[in-house]
């Protein structure tokens, strides 16, 4: 038996992952979060509970005391540089406590990506690689869930303005991604790099589409240059700070920094991943 820590526990991937490790029943669980109070639902199905805040050393020596293998999580801290000093603490405690492997996830292409906090996961994975520890990162593929950040509103209005232009993508489903970290982190590592994608690049339009067909509902997709896009979030109140964020992955799209196809998700977790399709058609009534 393993000791398997998980940072994050109270997000949503960090939840979903130790729910999975929890069922699966064959290693020691340790869930991990700032407010140990809100996964005190996860101590009540077996987990055991640590605090750790990747700001405080103390807190990551911790819990990382004893752990054989750590997922960790990639925080929200994003835009001041805060982010990748918090990895980095990480992966240096993780190393100081005798922790034999790490799970990192990461992004596509993070070496040349445009997404604006590409940087934060190249970095990471520099420095998980430089500690000699054995190593499993995930390069997740956008979200099927993160359409759900602009999808209805586009729906409202009947017209999605992107910039992606024909740029393809691959969303993966939150769920295969959960079920892939569960997978890795449950077995001993070879030092690999998966890249977590859906089954099928799609563009912008064919996603639109996609959409349209199970929601029933008309969406026209009008291309725009990345300086209109900027523009239009600001006058629907898009905060400041996300705009150039949100920009960055049409734009990251458009250069073809997620065009991307691999069946990881399957030899990682022996099953095919979620297509958008069958995505669209469980959750046509949130768009």
């Amino acid at each position: 038996m393993s000791n398997l820590l998980v940072t994050g526990a109270n997000g949503k991937l960090g939840r979903h992952v130790t729910q999975l490790l929890l069922e699966a029943g064959s290693d020691h669980i340790i869930a991990a979060s700032r407010d140990t109070a809100k996964i005190a639902d996860l101590a009540a199905k077996g987990a055991e509970v640590r605090r750790v805040d990747f700001d405080d050393a103390a807190s990551l020596a911790e819990a990382f005391a004893g752990v054989d293998r750590v997922l960790i999580i990639s925080t929200d801290s994003l835009g001041t540089g805060q982010r990748l000093n918090q990895h980095k603490a990480a992966v240096a405690a993780a190393k100081a406590a005798g922790v034999t492997e790490i799970v990192y996830t990461s992004m596509p292409k993070p070496d040349v990506s445009a997404v604006s906090f590409a940087g934060d996961h190249f970095g990471t994975e520099q420095a998980v690689i430089a500690s000699g520890l054995a190593y499993t990162i995930l390069r997740d593929a956008w979200y099927q869930e993160n359409l759900f950040m602009n999808l209805p509103d586009a729906f409202k209005g009947g017209t999605l303005y992107t910039s992606a232009g024909d740029g393809k993508q691959a969303h993966v489903s939150h769920a295969d991604v959960a079920r892939s970290a569960a997978a890795a982190l449950s077995r001993p590592s070879t030092n690999q790099i998966f890249t977590l994608t859906g089954p099928e690049l799609l563009t912008m339009p064919q996603i639109a589409a996609l959409a349209s067909e199970a929601t029933g509902k008309p969406l026209a997709v009008v291309n725009v240059t990345d300086e209109q896009l900027a523009d239009g979030m600001k006058a629907h109140g898009v905060p400041d700070g996300w705009v150039p964020v949100l920009v960055s992955f049409d734009t990251a799209a458009r250069r073809g920094d997620f065009e991307i196809l691999t069946d990881d998700v399957e030899t990682l977790t022996g099953r095919k991943p979620t297509s958008l399709q069958a995505f669209f058609e469980a959750n046509k009534a949130a768009f």
